[in-house]
């Protein structure tokens, strides 16, 4: 599976997350000038980022949701990848160097109400909580991971899985 990184994005903390036009450093701890508003839930070695389907965003959006690359707290938008199709362990190389390993699931968080409570529901179910592959909603939240190696990356690098067991 090949995919294409669409946007790079960071914050100083909170939503939303801004998109980066230059090429920047992925390092163990997250992408070079990201930071979270509450260090008690996000971040750290298995969240150092997060990576939603680009598709997923568009089609949001196409239905009323004011959401835009990098609105769910992403730091990696990605195109071309199914995330019904993502699991734990599989690890993606980000560009020429950087190598991610799929960590956990994202669950929802009240912060991503300014978009309507409603979204929530749209990005997962309990389901998914119980390991479930089967549910509609499998990975449309996203999926954290941790930084195996860190790399420069930018938009329009290649997404490609290198392994699905780690």
């Amino acid at each position: 599976m090949t995919g294409i990184l669409k946007q790079v994005s960071r914050s100083p903390g909170g939503l939303p997350k801004r998109a980066i036009t230059e090429p920047v450093m992925l390092s163990e701890a997250s992408v070079d000038g990201d930071a979270w508003r509450n260090s008690a839930i996000h971040g750290g070695q298995n969240k150092a980022v997060l990576m939603i389907s680009a598709e997923f965003i568009d089609d949001l959006a196409v239905r009323g949701f004011p959401v835009f690359y990098g609105a769910l707290g992403e730091n990696l938008t990605v195109s071309g990848l199914d995330p019904h199709l993502w699991r734990f362990g599989q690890r993606y190389r980000v560009g020429q160097d950087a190598i991610i390993e799929l960590t956990t699931m994202r669950t929802p968080c009240l912060n991503l109400d300014v978009y309507g409570p409603e979204i929530k529901s749209e990005l997962y179910d309990a389901r998914c909580n119980a390991g479930d592959i089967t549910s509609p909603h499998w990975a449309h939240g996203g999926f954290y991971a941790r930084v195996i190696r860190p790399g420069v990356i930018q938009a329009g690098d290649a997404v490609v899985l290198e392994s699905d067991i780690a």
